[in-house]
Protein backbone atom coordinates (compact mmCIF):
# COMPACT_ATOMS: atom_id res chain seq x y z
CA UNK A 1 0.00 0.00 0.00
CA UNK A 2 1.45 3.38 -1.05
CA UNK A 3 1.62 6.02 1.42
CA UNK A 4 0.03 9.71 0.96
CA UNK A 5 0.82 11.12 4.02
CA UNK A 6 1.52 14.90 3.91
CA UNK A 7 3.37 16.32 6.98
CA UNK A 8 1.32 19.47 8.86
CA UNK A 9 3.81 20.12 11.25
CA UNK A 10 3.22 20.06 15.06
CA UNK A 11 -0.47 21.34 15.98
CA UNK A 12 -3.06 20.34 17.94
CA UNK A 13 -5.29 18.53 14.84
CA UNK A 14 -6.96 15.99 17.43
CA UNK A 15 -10.67 14.89 16.87
CA UNK A 16 -13.35 14.90 18.24
CA UNK A 17 -12.86 17.92 20.77
CA UNK A 18 -15.82 18.66 23.01
CA UNK A 19 -17.39 22.11 23.18
CA UNK A 20 -17.73 22.23 27.34
CA UNK A 21 -18.78 25.04 29.02
CA UNK A 22 -16.09 25.45 32.20
CA UNK A 23 -18.06 27.32 35.02
CA UNK A 24 -16.55 28.68 38.36
CA UNK A 25 -17.42 31.76 40.65
CA UNK A 26 -15.63 34.65 40.05
CA UNK A 27 -15.89 38.24 40.97
CA UNK A 28 -18.95 36.96 43.00
CA UNK A 29 -20.66 35.60 40.05
CA UNK A 30 -21.22 32.48 38.44
CA UNK A 31 -19.26 32.48 34.73
CA UNK A 32 -18.66 30.32 32.38
CA UNK A 33 -16.96 29.71 29.16
CA UNK A 34 -16.46 27.59 26.42
CA UNK A 35 -13.32 25.00 26.94
CA UNK A 36 -12.35 22.58 24.01
CA UNK A 37 -9.08 21.34 24.76
CA UNK A 38 -10.20 18.65 27.38
CA UNK A 39 -10.76 15.21 28.66
CA UNK A 40 -10.67 12.29 31.06
CA UNK A 41 -7.04 12.15 33.00
CA UNK A 42 -7.81 9.12 35.33
CA UNK A 43 -10.76 6.99 36.38
CA UNK A 44 -9.53 6.18 39.86
CA UNK A 45 -9.96 8.35 41.17
CA UNK A 46 -12.07 9.80 38.22
CA UNK A 47 -10.50 13.22 36.97
CA UNK A 48 -9.82 15.22 34.14
CA UNK A 49 -8.14 18.29 32.47
CA UNK A 50 -8.92 21.36 31.22
CA UNK A 51 -6.40 23.53 29.31
CA UNK A 52 -6.89 27.34 29.79
CA UNK A 53 -4.67 30.10 28.73
CA UNK A 54 -3.83 32.01 31.79
CA UNK A 55 -5.48 35.10 30.85
CA UNK A 56 -8.62 33.73 30.99
CA UNK A 57 -11.71 34.99 33.40
CA UNK A 58 -12.89 31.74 34.30
CA UNK A 59 -9.84 30.52 35.40
CA UNK A 60 -9.16 33.88 38.24
CA UNK A 61 -12.13 32.05 39.60
CA UNK A 62 -11.14 28.83 39.65
CA UNK A 63 -7.21 29.77 41.13
CA UNK A 64 -9.20 31.74 43.74
CA UNK A 65 -11.61 28.89 44.69
CA UNK A 66 -9.89 25.83 43.42
CA UNK A 67 -13.37 23.87 42.05
CA UNK A 68 -14.69 24.14 38.97
CA UNK A 69 -17.49 22.89 37.10
CA UNK A 70 -17.65 21.04 33.70
CA UNK A 71 -21.44 21.07 31.47
CA UNK A 72 -21.80 19.23 28.65
CA UNK A 73 -24.28 20.85 26.40
CA UNK A 74 -26.26 19.39 23.79
CA UNK A 75 -27.08 20.90 20.58
CA UNK A 76 -29.58 22.56 21.22
CA UNK A 77 -28.20 25.23 23.00
CA UNK A 78 -25.44 25.57 20.56
CA UNK A 79 -25.70 29.80 19.98
CA UNK A 80 -26.07 30.23 23.69
CA UNK A 81 -23.01 28.18 24.32
CA UNK A 82 -20.98 29.91 21.27
CA UNK A 83 -22.08 33.37 22.79
CA UNK A 84 -20.01 32.63 26.35
CA UNK A 85 -16.96 31.18 24.15
CA UNK A 86 -16.69 34.50 22.13
CA UNK A 87 -17.08 36.68 25.11
CA UNK A 88 -15.23 37.06 28.77
CA UNK A 89 -16.99 37.66 31.76
CA UNK A 90 -14.97 40.36 32.42
CA UNK A 91 -16.32 42.59 29.57
CA UNK A 92 -19.77 41.27 30.20
CA UNK A 93 -20.77 40.43 33.61
CA UNK A 94 -24.30 39.24 32.63
CA UNK A 95 -23.14 36.81 30.63
CA UNK A 96 -24.62 34.01 32.31
CA UNK A 97 -28.12 35.76 32.45
CA UNK A 98 -27.89 37.09 28.75
CA UNK A 99 -27.11 32.98 27.74
CA UNK A 100 -30.51 32.64 29.40
CA UNK A 101 -29.06 29.66 32.05
CA UNK A 102 -30.45 28.46 34.81
CA UNK A 103 -27.73 28.11 37.31
CA UNK A 104 -27.81 25.70 40.47
CA UNK A 105 -25.23 24.40 43.01
CA UNK A 106 -24.27 20.92 44.34
CA UNK A 107 -22.02 19.56 46.25
CA UNK A 108 -19.04 22.42 45.48
CA UNK A 109 -20.23 25.99 46.58
CA UNK A 110 -18.21 27.75 43.53
CA UNK A 111 -18.88 25.37 41.16
CA UNK A 112 -21.89 26.94 39.16
CA UNK A 113 -23.63 23.83 37.00
CA UNK A 114 -25.83 24.78 34.00
CA UNK A 115 -29.74 22.96 34.06
CA UNK A 116 -29.50 23.21 30.36
CA UNK A 117 -27.02 21.32 29.96
CA UNK A 118 -28.00 17.16 30.08
CA UNK A 119 -24.65 16.58 31.96
CA UNK A 120 -22.64 18.29 34.93
CA UNK A 121 -19.95 17.68 36.85
CA UNK A 122 -18.58 18.95 39.80
CA UNK A 123 -14.75 19.51 40.26
CA UNK A 124 -12.31 20.21 42.99
CA UNK A 125 -8.65 21.31 41.60
CA UNK A 126 -5.85 18.65 42.10
CA UNK A 127 -2.92 20.25 40.27
CA UNK A 128 -2.49 23.08 37.91
CA UNK A 129 0.13 22.91 34.86
CA UNK A 130 1.92 26.00 33.48
CA UNK A 131 2.72 24.16 29.94
CA UNK A 132 3.57 27.29 27.90
CA UNK A 133 0.55 28.76 26.11
CA UNK A 134 -1.79 27.07 28.26
CA UNK A 135 -2.40 25.98 31.72
CA UNK A 136 -3.61 22.83 32.32
CA UNK A 137 -5.90 22.05 35.34
CA UNK A 138 -6.56 19.02 36.44
CA UNK A 139 -9.61 18.44 38.48
CA UNK A 140 -11.27 15.39 40.57
CA UNK A 141 -14.56 14.85 39.63
CA UNK A 142 -16.58 15.03 42.80
CA UNK A 143 -20.08 14.45 41.12
CA UNK A 144 -21.92 13.85 38.28
CA UNK A 145 -25.67 15.26 37.71
CA UNK A 146 -27.48 14.00 34.53
CA UNK A 147 -30.74 14.65 33.14
CA UNK A 148 -33.03 11.79 33.68
CA UNK A 149 -33.85 11.68 30.17
CA UNK A 150 -30.25 11.06 28.43
CA UNK A 151 -30.11 7.81 30.72
CA UNK A 152 -30.52 4.65 29.24
CA UNK A 153 -32.37 1.44 30.45
CA UNK A 154 -29.57 0.68 32.43
CA UNK A 155 -29.09 4.25 34.11
CA UNK A 156 -25.88 5.30 32.18
CA UNK A 157 -25.97 8.33 29.79
CA UNK A 158 -26.78 7.05 26.58
CA UNK A 159 -24.16 9.60 23.98
CA UNK A 160 -26.75 9.73 21.42
CA UNK A 161 -29.64 11.11 23.76
CA UNK A 162 -27.06 13.54 25.04
CA UNK A 163 -26.73 14.52 21.91
CA UNK A 164 -23.23 16.57 23.24
CA UNK A 165 -21.62 19.30 20.97
CA UNK A 166 -18.67 19.27 19.16
CA UNK A 167 -15.56 21.65 17.71
CA UNK A 168 -13.63 20.93 15.00
CA UNK A 169 -10.41 22.90 13.79
CA UNK A 170 -9.07 23.94 11.58
CA UNK A 171 -12.72 24.99 10.20
CA UNK A 172 -13.68 26.15 13.68
CA UNK A 173 -17.36 24.69 13.10
CA UNK A 174 -19.79 23.11 15.75
CA UNK A 175 -20.44 19.24 14.98
CA UNK A 176 -23.00 16.34 16.58
CA UNK A 177 -21.83 12.99 17.10
CA UNK A 178 -22.59 10.76 13.97
CA UNK A 179 -23.40 6.97 13.33
CA UNK A 180 -22.19 4.03 15.46
CA UNK A 181 -20.04 2.27 13.06
CA UNK A 182 -18.47 -0.83 15.44
CA UNK A 183 -18.72 -2.11 19.04
CA UNK A 184 -15.66 -1.20 20.88
CA UNK A 185 -13.60 -3.97 22.54
CA UNK A 186 -15.47 -6.39 20.06
CA UNK A 187 -14.22 -5.48 16.51
CA UNK A 188 -10.81 -6.17 16.86
CA UNK A 189 -11.64 -9.88 17.29
CA UNK A 190 -11.59 -10.48 13.99
CA UNK A 191 -8.00 -9.93 14.28
CA UNK A 192 -6.97 -12.45 16.77
CA UNK A 193 -5.54 -15.77 15.46
CA UNK A 194 -7.31 -18.91 15.74
CA UNK A 195 -6.83 -21.32 18.44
Amino acid sequence: MKMNKITLGPSTTIYPMPAFLIGADVDGKANFMVAAWSGIACSEPPMLSVAFQPHRHTLKGIKEHRMFSVNVPNVSIMEAADYCGMFSGKNEPDKTTTAGFEIFYGKLEHAPLIAQCPVNLECRVVMTLELGSHHLVIGQIMEVHADGSVLDENGRPDAAKIDPLIFTVPDRNYRRLGDVVGKAFNVGKKFKPKE
